[in-house]
This record gives C-alpha cells, sequence and structure tokens, in this order.
C-alpha cells in the first residue's frame, strides 16, 4: 500500500513529528511505503533550488501512484499545500485521511464555551475550512489522534 502524507514541513516541530508519526505506520505492515514530502531532498532541502513547477511536479506524481492519503489539518489553517494536496486526492478518488488533534475542538457540551459563541471574538473552538474537510469526508474520515489514525489506515490494509 502506498501512502501520501501531507502535512506543513517547515518548523522543526512539524518535521519532527511527521517524521515520528511517519515510522509508526511504516512499522505496521512491510507492505506500506509512505511518501512523505520532506524526505525528498531534491525538492525540500531548502539549501537547493526547486521551483514551484519542480514542487508541484514531483509531489502531484507520488501523490497520483499512492493509494491512500493523510492530511494532517493542525495549525493556524490548514497548510495551504495539503490543502491542495486535498483537492487533488478528491478529484482522483483518493481516499483521505484527516488528522485533526488541536484541543480546541474539545469542550463540545460545555454550557460556558457554547454561551461564549454569541459574543463578538470568543469562539472558544478552532475552525477548519468546511469546503476542505467536506472534500476529505466525502473520501474518507477525519480523526482526532494518532491512535485512531492508525486503526483508519489498518481498516485500508
Amino acid at each position: 500500500m502506498q501512502i501520501y502524507f501531507a502535512s506543513g514541513l517547515f518548523s522543526q516541530a512539524d518535521r519532527n513529528y511527521n517524521a515520528q508519526l511517519t515510522e509508526q505506520i511504516r512499522n505496521l505492515d512491510p507492505q506500506i511505503s509512505v511518501y512523505l514530502p520532506q524526505e525528498n531532498t531534491s525538492i525540500n532541502d531548502k539549501h537547493s533550488y526547486a521551483d514551484s513547477t519542480m514542487i508541484a511536479r514531483a509531489d502531484t506524481a507520488q501523490l497520483l501512484k499512492c493509494d491512500l492519503m493523510l492530511a494532517l489539518l493542525d495549525g493556524i489553517c490548514i497548510d495551504a499545500g495539503v490543502a491542495s494536496e486535498i483537492g487533488v486526492a478528491y478529484a482522483h478518488k483518493i481516499p483521505i485521511l484527516g488528522l485533526y488533534t488541536d484541543t480546541r475542538q474539545q469542550g463540545a457540551t460545555n454550557s460556558q464555551k457554547l454561551a461564549a459563541l454569541q459574543q463578538i471574538a470568543e469562539n472558544q473552538f478552532h475552525y477548519l475550512n468546511l469546503y476542505t474537510t467536506g472534500l476529505i469526508k466525502l473520501n474518507g474520515a477525519i480523526v482526532n489522534n494518532s491512535a485512531d489514525l492508525i486503526l483508519q489506515i489498518k481498516n485500508y490494509l
């Protein structure tokens, strides 16, 4: 099974988390191959040069080879590259699993948090673009922790 892991890759924290989760996924089954764009140094070694078309061609070619796409949805907003990759995967009917671990999604039954929604600038919850998350849900699922992501991947094996 070929998996494409779409995520932000520019901070050390992002790169470390991506590598750690990718290792867990690769250890699930020897049949799993994960393409993690940050490992493709021909386009993502930032000491070198790769223009936009080189990056688009390389990552799209890998994405179109995959059987499953994983998309990390955390951050201030969904990473622009990840959102683009979600669109490509959806258009090509590649199943997508989203991982959304932001802790601000917790407390949906807390009456104080719900009441705060009526006040300007007091939203206690995090917002994700509904079009982008809709594409994922139409062709996959969104989970909120890595353990559930691993279980979902096992369902595709």
